[in-house]
């Protein structure tokens, strides 16, 4: 278990669940066919920003945390930022209908860390309730610029789009 920092090196060996948004599945109630998503290969190259979430429709992380990202995503793109993600330990069904509530189409990827496996090995779960805990983290080119984890229940300031955005 490794606190990722700034300078770190992304770790090689990241892969989440994830259903690819299309038209075809746009609606809530279709299901697409979950994946495995390889991050550590999907964003070697690449400026990314991951922000995690303690689960999918609770009221911080929908009322306070995915709109941010949601509205600030054009001004994420002008700082050069290439991809844009949210994690939450719930199932990929689950995330992917999060997705479609919140209209972000695939301009945000709605990822699944099953059983929090990536925040547990960076010792960002939550050991109470053993999700992911509430995080951001910019990687840039396969390197750790930024990463921030919430100390307060239900408080969105670290981790949230101003604070990804002050430190790009």
């Amino acid at each position: 278990m490794t606190t990722l920092k700034p300078g770190d090196a992304f770790p090689s060996d990241v892969t989440f669940q994830h259903i690819p948004w299309s038209q075809e599945s746009s609606e809530v109630a279709s299901c697409g066919i979950p994946i495995n998503y390889n991050a550590s290969k999907e964003w070697a190259d690449k400026k990314v920003v991951l922000f995690s979430v303690p689960g999918a429709f609770t009221p911080t992380c929908s009322v306070n945390h995915v709109p941010g990202y949601v509205q600030n995503l054009p001004k994420l793109r002008e700082k050069g930022v290439d991809i844009v993600a949210v994690v939450a330990f719930n199932d990929p069904f689950v995330m992917s209908a999060w997705g479609k509530v919140n209209g972000v189409q695939d301009n945000i990827l709605f990822l699944s860390d099953p059983d929090a496996k990536f925040s547990k090995s960076i010792g960002w779960a939550d050991n109470a309730s053993g999700r992911t805990g509430r995080y951001a983290i910019v990687i840039d080119h396969g390197k750790i610029g930024y990463a921030k984890i919430e100390t307060e229940k239900g408080v969105v300031k670290n981790s949230g789009a101003d604070a990804v955005l002050a430190s790009l």
